[in-house]
């Protein structure tokens, strides 16, 4: 029996496109999570998969695309477990909320600290990750302040709010830099502990609360 029309292997053009597009990510990720976004190059990972470059920009226009990818994939993974976490624990006291999100994010960096590398270590020098980062704080912003949204004291200010949630975020991005690169020496619970403590003390501005248990 014939093959269909446009495929080969059993599989279409663009399912092969996918697939050449998925190794391409998965050896750029690999790279970046052993020595950083810096040495993720085109040839490197064309090497990696044995894919000549015209495969390469079949599916990125560029470096700066093929970095994008990357970024976006692992901070798409991040965000979704925050998503999952606040969604599974919707009807739990917000602070009893904010530990178990500070503590499935803490974990899931112990886990794996390469591909925490990837949205936690320093991009300077690449615009195109600047702006990532930044909007990756805006996104993670979206979700905590609309988890809290049920929980607001009457009359709040809002953009207050936005803006200390904001403070918030990036405050323990820069904390999960620092525990990483060794500048602090401390152990998974101390994080999780601290930054409840600081969400806990500035909730009490926001939020009708119920104490955190522990």
């Amino acid at each position: 029996m014939r093959a269909a029309a446009g495929t080969w292997g059993g599989r279409t053009a663009d399912e092969r496109r996918t697939e050449r597009r998925q190794r391409l990510i998965a050896a750029a990720t690999e790279i970046w999570s052993e020595n950083g976004w810096a040495a993720v190059t085109m040839r490197g990972v064309c090497a990696r998969t044995s894919l000549n470059d015209r495969y390469f920009y079949e599916v990125f226009e560029d470096r700066d695309a093929m970095l994008v990818a990357v970024w976006d994939s692992v901070r798409t993974e991040v965000l979704e477990l925050v998503a999952d976490v606040l969604a599974e624990n919707a009807e739990q006291p917000p602070l009893e909320t904010l530990r178990i999100v500070i503590t499935a994010v803490v974990d899931r960096i112990t886990q794996d600290p390469g591909r925490a590398q990837i949205m936690l270590g320093h991009h300077a020098g690449s615009t195109v990750l600047e702006d990532r980062r930044a909007s990756a704080l805006q996104d993670a912003t979206d979700l905590i302040v609309a988890a809290a949204t049920p929980h607001l004291k009457s009359g709040v200010d809002e953009t207050a709010l936005r803006m200390d949630v904001l403070i918030g975020i990036g405050g323990f991005y820069e904390l999960l830099v620092a525990w990483l690169s060794g500048v602090l020496e401390l152990e998974p619970d101390q994080i999780v502990t601290h930054t409840t403590r600081f969400g806990a003390a500035m909730a009490t501005q926001y939020l009708k609360l119920t104490p955190v248990r522990g």
